[in-house]
């Protein structure tokens, strides 16, 4: 998560820190997905973020100005979460509208099967959206604190 906020006050895609550092975009994501990442990297992620190790390393060792407090951390999953879903309902649209055109141009008395698939992929989308705009974490955290009877 500090990786990733640093990340974010630079304005920099996963990528483009990949780039920077020398390090693969598969690597940042597992290392912002919470991984703890090999010594060469944190060594590498300072460097480009212009920070001490120790600042990269355990939640507990950082510098009070690089900790992500709670908050942060759920507002970066939100948006990590929106993100998700903005990349599924483009997908939906672009592979639909293939498919559709596709099925118009060999075989036009066959559209029905392409609204099939328009609905069955859209009721997914469905799910994914209630799911990122209704069930976010705040609802988790609303949902443990009436279990527990006290705010968390």
């Amino acid at each position: 998560m500090i990786t990733q906020k640093l990340r974010l006050k630079r304005g920099w895609s996963q990528q483009q820190l990949a780039e920077i550092s020398g390090t693969s975009l598969r690597t940042i994501q597992r290392i912002e997905a919470g991984a703890t990442p090999s010594l060469e990297t944190i060594k590498s992620l300072a460097a480009v973020f212009e920070v001490s190790i120790e600042d990269l390393g355990e939640p507990e060792m950082t510098s009070a100005e690089n900790k992500v407090s709670p908050q942060e951390a759920l507002a970066m999953k939100q948006v990590d979460d929106l993100r998700g879903f903005y990349i599924h309902a483009t997908i939906y649209l672009v592979v639909c509208a293939v498919i559709m055109i596709v099925l118009w141009i060999l075989s036009p008395e066959n559209l029905w099967a392409g609204l099939l698939v328009w609905l069955g992929w859209g009721a997914g989308l469905l799910i994914h959206a209630v799911g990122t705009f209704l069930l976010d974490g705040s609802w988790e955290r609303r949902q443990v604190e009436r279990k527990l009877g006290r705010p968390l």
